[in-house]
This record gives C-alpha cells, sequence and structure tokens, in this order.
C-alpha cells in the first residue's frame, strides 16, 4: 500500500503513527490489526521501519553489512552457516548480487550507486522476514528506473506474506502498475482510498474525469493541491470519498474498500501471527524454536545475548576503522608532534628554581593536551547516532551493549598514544622517578586519555551537531585547566568555586605528574644563593650574594652555605598544595571518571534515543 500526497500531507506523520514512532503524549487513537489493538511489545518484534535517509557504514561492504545485521536480528540458536544462506538469498532478492563484495561508500570513498544503497537500507530492515514492512519515502532522490527497482523489491517481500505500507512522493506509470493499494491524503484527511484501478472512475463520478494519456496519481495530486488552494478547500473530495466508499459498499459492485481480510478470519491476532510465523516468517533458529515461536509468540525482546552484542558490534567498528587507517594516523601524528615541540622547548630541565617553574609550566600543558586531543572522539558518536537510533529503535541490540563495545574499540588506540607521548617526552625532558617513574607517567597519561575521550563521548549524546560540541568541549576544558591548580593555588580559590576545583579532570593527573616527578627526599632544587632566584636580588654578583646570605645566617642563628639544601620536592608540593591525596588515588580518581562519563553516556541514549517524533 502506498500513501500519497503533496509536501505537508502528512504521509511521514501516518507512516510514523502506525508504526508506532510518535510519542504517546502527541498521538490519539489506536492501531489495530486484524481488528484486535495493536501492543507496542508486538509491533516492535513483528515489524521494520526503513528510514528515508540511507544510513550506513561507510567503510563495510554490501554483503558484510547485511551479515551483520543477520548477526544482530537472527535469533543465535541460528548457525552461522544459515545466517550467511539468509544473506545471499536477500541479495538476491534485492538484486544487488554484482554489488555484493563493493563497499558502501561516501563523500571521499566511491562506492555502490543510490538505488543499491537504497535497497542495502531495505535488506538491512528485512533481515529477519518483518510480518509488517513501514518505508518513508523509498524511491525519493532516486532515478525513475533505481525508483522502480526498489518498489520491484518491495512488491515481491509483499508477494512472500509481508504486508508493505510506504508513502512515496510521485510514482511513474511503471511504479504504480505495481502497487495493490494507495491513499492520497490532504493536510491529513484521506480524499481517496482504494486500488490504482479505481482511480479513473473515482475521479469521474467527482466531476473531474482523469484525461486518457496522464498519468493519474500526477493529475490527482495536482487536483487535490488545485483544490487546496481554492476557497472551500477539499472538504468536497473529502465527503465525497466517504459517500463514495459507502455507496460501493451497498452496491455490493465491488469489494468494500478496507483493509484486505486475513487468509485466516477466525484466528486471534497471536495465532495469526503464529501462522505466519510457522510459514518462514521472522525468521527462528530451527524447527523447534519456529514451533516454540509459531505457538506462544514468545519471540526474545534482543536476538542474542549480551556478550555477542559486545563482540559484533566491536567486530564491525574495529572493522570500519581498520579501513580508515589516516583517522588514527593523524590522532597519533597529533600527539608525537607535540610530544616532539615539548621535548625540545622543555630540553633536560635543570633542577635549579627556574627549572622547578619550567616543570610546573611542561606538566600543565601536557596533562590539559591529552584532554584536548580527545575532542576529536566527538564526531565518532554524532555520524553514527542515526545508525544507532534506527538499530535500537527495533531491538537489535541493547543500548548498554553499545556503550560497553564503544568503549572497547576506543581503548587499545589509547594505550598507543599513551606510550608514543610518553617516550616522547620523559627522558627529552629529564623527567625522574626512572623505570618506575616513566611506567606511572605512561599510566597516568593513559587514564587522562580515557576519562578525557569518556567525557567527550558523554558530551556527543547530549550535543546534536559538531561544531557546537566542538565549542562546549573547548571551553569546559579551558575551565578544567583554570582551576587545575597550576594558575592558582588550591588554597588561593576562593570558596564559592572550590567545587569546581574538585571536579576539574585536569586536577588528578597534573597532581599527580607532580608527585611522580617531586617525590624523591633527598633530591634538593633550591640551595644556597638560590634562593635568591627569580627575585630582584637574583642580578646582583655572586660575592654579594653569599654575604646577604652569610647575614641571613646570622640573623636566624643557623649556618646556611652556598650548598645547603633549602628547597626539597616535599616543600614544592606543599608550596602547589598536592598534599590531600596520593599519586595513586589520583590515578583512580582519573580512571573512576572515565567510567562515571561512561555511565552518563549510557543514560543518555536510553533517555535521550527513544527514536520519536513529539
Amino acid at each position: 500500500m502506498a500513501v500519497l500526497g503533496a509536501s505537508g500531507s502528512g504521509k511521514s506523520t501516518l507512516i510514523d503513527a502506525l508504526a508506532n514512532r510518535i510519542a504517546k503524549g502527541s498521538l490519539k487513537g489506536t492501531v489495530k490489526l486484524n481488528g484486535e489493538t495493536l501492543q507496542s511489545r508486538t509491533l516492535k518484534v513483528i515489524s521494520a521501519y526503513v528510514m528515508q535517509d540511507d544510513l550506513l557504514f561507510p567503510m563495510l561492504t554490501v554483503e558484510e553489512t547485511l551479515m551483520f545485521a543477520a548477526e544482530f536480528r537472527l535469533p543465535r540458536s541460528l548457525p552461522k552457516s544459515k545466517k550467511k544462506l539468509r544473506v545471499q538469498a536477500l541479495i538476491e532478492q534485492l538484486g544487488i548480487k554484482n554489488a555484493a563484495k563493493t563497499i558502501i561508500g561516501d563523500e571521499g570513498h566511491r562506492g555502490i550507486s543510490g538505488g543499491e544503497r537504497r535497497r542495502v537500507s531495505i535488506g538491512i530492515d528485512i533481515i529477519h522476514d518483518p510480518i509488517l514492512l513501514f518505508l518513508d519515502e523509498p524511491t525519493s532522490g532516486l532515478d525513475s528506473t533505481s525508483a522502480y527497482m526498489v518498489v520491484k523489491v518491495l512488491k515481491r517481500i509483499a508477494q512472500s506474506g509481508s504486508i508493505v505500507i510506504m508513502s512515496i512522493h510521485q510514482p511513474s506509470h511503471r511504479v504504480l502498475g505495481l502497487l495493490n493499494r494507495l491513499i492520497f491524503l490532504s493536510r491529513g484527511n484521506t480524499v481517496f482510498s482504494g486500488s490504482p484501478g479505481s482511480l479513473p472512475r473515482f475521479f469521474a463520478e467527482f466531476g473531474s474525469p482523469i484525461p486518457e494519456n496522464e498519468n493519474r496519481t500526477e493529475f490527482a495530486l495536482d487536483l487535490i493541491r488545485e483544490l487546496e488552494g481554492s476557497a472551500g478547500g477539499t472538504r468536497g473530495l473529502i465527503e465525497f470519498n466517504k459517500k463514495w466508499q459507502e455507496m460501493k459498499k451497498e452496491n455490493n459492485r465491488q469489494p468494500p474498500l478496507t483493509p484486505p481480510a486475513s487468509p485466516y478470519p477466525n484466528l486471534t491476532l497471536k495465532e495469526a501471527i503464529a501462522a505466519s510465523i510457522s510459514r518462514g516468517k521472522l525468521v527462528s533458529g530451527g524447527e523447534s524454536a519456529t514451533a516454540t515461536a509459531a505457538t506462544t509468540l514468545t519471540v526474545p525482546a534482543f536476538a542474542n545475548s549480551i556478550w555477542i552484542e559486545i563482540v559484533t558490534l566491536s567486530k564491525r567498528s574495529m572493522l570500519n576503522s581498520r579501513r580508515q587507517p589516516e583517522l588514527f594516523g593523524i590522532r597519533l601524528a597529533s600527539v608525537v608532534i607535540t610530544g616532539f615541540i615539548l621535548a625540545t622547548v622543555f630540553w633536560r630541565i635543570d633542577n635549579s628554581p627556574k627549572g622547578v617553574q619550567e616543570r610546573l609550566g611542561f606538566f600543565a600543558f601536557a596533562m590539559s593536551t591529552m584532554f584536548y586531543t580527545c575532542a576529536e572522539a566527538l564526531p565518532v558518536f554524532l555520524q553514527e547516532r542515526y545508525i544507532f537510533m534506527r538499530e535500537t529503535a527495533y531491538n537489535a541490540y541493547r543500548r548498554s551493549s553499545y556503550v560497553l563495545s564503544h568503549a572497547i574499540v576506543a581503548f587499545p588506540s589509547l594505550i598507543f598514544l599513551s606510550v608514543a607521548f610518553a617516550a616522547t617526552t620523559f627522558w627529552a625532558v629529564g623527567l625522574d622517578g626512572g623505570p618506575m617513574g616513566f611506567l606511572f607517567y605512561c599510566l597516568i597519561i593513559l587514564a587522562s586519555f580515557w576519562s578525557g575521550s569518556s567525557f567527550v563521548t558523554f558530551l556527543s549524546g547530549i550535543v546534536p551537531h559538531v561544531m557546537l560540541g566542538y565549542t562546549i568541549v573547548v571551553a569546559i576544558l579551558a575551565y578544567f585547566l583554570l582551576f587545575s591548580g597550576f594558575f592558582i593555588n588550591r588554597n588561593r580559590i576562593p570558596d564559592y568555586w572550590i567545587w569546581f576545583h574538585y571536579m576539574s579532570l585536569v586536577k588528578y593527573p597534573y597532581e599527580a605528574v607532580l608527585q611522580n616527578e617531586f617525590s624523591d627526599a633527598t633530591k634538593c632544587f633550591v640551595r644556597g644563593v638560590q634562593i635568591f632566584d627569580n627575585t630582584p636580588l637574583g642580578v646582583l654578583p655572586e660575592g654579594m650574594k653569599l654575604r646577604l646570605l652569610d647575614s641571613v645566617s646570622r640573623s636566624l642563628g643557623t649556618t646556611i652555605s652556598s650548598s645547603t639544601c633549602l628547597t626539597t620536592g616535599a616543600d614544592i608540593l606543599t608550596q602547589q598544595g598536592v598534599t590531600q591525596l596520593s599519586k595513586w588515588n589520583c590515578l583512580l580518581i582519573t580512571v573512576g571518571f572515565g567510567f562515571f562519563f561512561r555511565a552518563l553516556f549510557y543514560f543518555c541514549l536510553l533517555l535521550g534515543s527513544k527514536n520519536k517524533r513529539r
């Protein structure tokens, strides 16, 4: 059945209402199947919805795309060989055998044609052979041949025992010949409902006969547009449609224009669905599973366990990423170049008071760099958002599986980035701690990358636009750096801002690397006359500084020579206000932040991706 009408007539709204894609508060009335009210849970199991946009992973081939759909939608009891056979049968049914090994493609990668892409989109949603199939303008943006091929595929699906309902803008004469039923809408009202063959008679009796050589649907749509622009609108046509349908029922000249009767009129809805399942609909795992599903209709909410979902999602993401190595290459290059610049600017810092200031500057910049580098994770989910919404709308997998696989796929690249940055800077800058110090330095950088990518991923679940997302990420990370303790010590931050200091993601890695560097109690950073460095007295001759030091010694009643240690690492940590947490606690808190933001990302997906219109 095709729903037709001008733009704004309510085609997509009607399809969305039937497919349970409109929020409850915005929709009145009920949807019935075989005369029984259709429950939301049942509809989710027996139906599929194909969106107007082709939402596909660009670097997967047609066969891989359909195979992953089979992994998600077909039951785990079905062996992989059977799933492959189902995919091959579907490729034949969709008429895309020649493109099976070709990647989907995007603006930067050559792939399949627009018509083939549309058929793949349909294939993803019919992999489990649904009883009900809804499509929102499946032919929009296609040439007439591609549009005909798409509708021909839909005709074959309908002949296999499915109900196919689609909205269509302006079907060609050939496409019209494939349709069984039409509904014309005008501003949300039905102005015609019946078979394509009854169109000439309907309009002839209305008083506007269709000329012989004119496309029927084009004539009907043009007439409806004319009426919409007139004073009385389409009210006359709406009333005529009601009377015409009643008249046909009374005269019994043709079957009543109601939905076709069920092949099993005496069965309840549950039994009718079970009968469809027993005929091969809703592909199930073998004969025993078919028998069980057919008698009880206990089709599980999800086809697979959470672990299988995580493995399949991870495999798909890794395959898509592996075919775009330039993305990781650019990220690795940016980290290595940043490390190289820092290493050459802060080359072999000494242990003088100026060296201490330079170390603090290096750590603050290095730790904030970890977080800014993570901003590239923002588009990852934003690009996949609508694919995710389409797949979870019909229970292809759990949201929790997506969150976990998202984290698993992201983590290995973070290890490479951490080791690359640590190796580039640790020895070149002359940091302290030896092999164990380097290991902790690697761990805290990895923890920073982890919490940073988790934070950015969480934001991508809230913010729908890339540019808006980047603006927010850069602003918040700047605030984190401001309150990290580098620009202003914890003891000097006003009480009304101290809460932000403890929320700052940069604070904990910054304090951890300071402790890693300055924890050696035997290491001295200010000796004798170095006490005058970084002050106006620093320009005095060495002899004058020694005499001043001698005067200070006598005043204090103690001996301070040019080799006396006046400031150790512990003193620097106290001066910086790094006294509350150990470096290992800082590491754990940073890792904890990562898990916290992943949990928030999950709740964002749970609450914000209902895939329903208002």
